[in-house]
């Protein structure tokens, strides 16, 4: 597999990961151990996946890590989900953030189908 740092999915979910980090710096500090740690956690989680999958340097490894980070690109969707109505997120955060964690996913899925294809090969 290629260097994760020149995938369009990998700096995606960079790009997210960054962007929780950013909102969650502004949720109530008793949420500190609570759902700021789990959405920075998940995702985090995405891009280090990815890495890891590329690292292993077997197909089907990296398609486990894809399937690992892809859960995770699922779980956050949720945590975004649970911060806006707990009105932590702005609704246009809340979109912002969705549509990353959607665009991610719909990558992922394409990028495992790809690896797939490829260890079918």
């Amino acid at each position: 597999m290629t260097d994760f740092k020149q995938l369009k999915v990998w700096k995606k979910a960079h790009e997210m990961a960054l962007n929780t980090y950013r909102l969650t710096s502004t949720f109530p500090k008793d949420e500190m151990y609570g759902l700021t740690s789990q959405l920075r956690r998940s995702a985090a989680s995405i891009g280090a996946n990815i890495a890891e999958g590329c690292g292993r340097r077997s197909d089907g490894e990296m398609y486990r890590f894809l399937q690992i980070a892809r859960g995770s690109a699922c779980e956050i969707e949720y945590h975004f989900l649970l911060a806006r109505d707990l009105r932590f997120l702005s609704e246009e955060s809340f979109r912002k953030l969705t549509s990353q964690a959607d665009e991610v996913q719909r990558m992922l899925t394409a990028l495992m189908q790809s690896v797939r294809a490829t260890k079918s090969a």
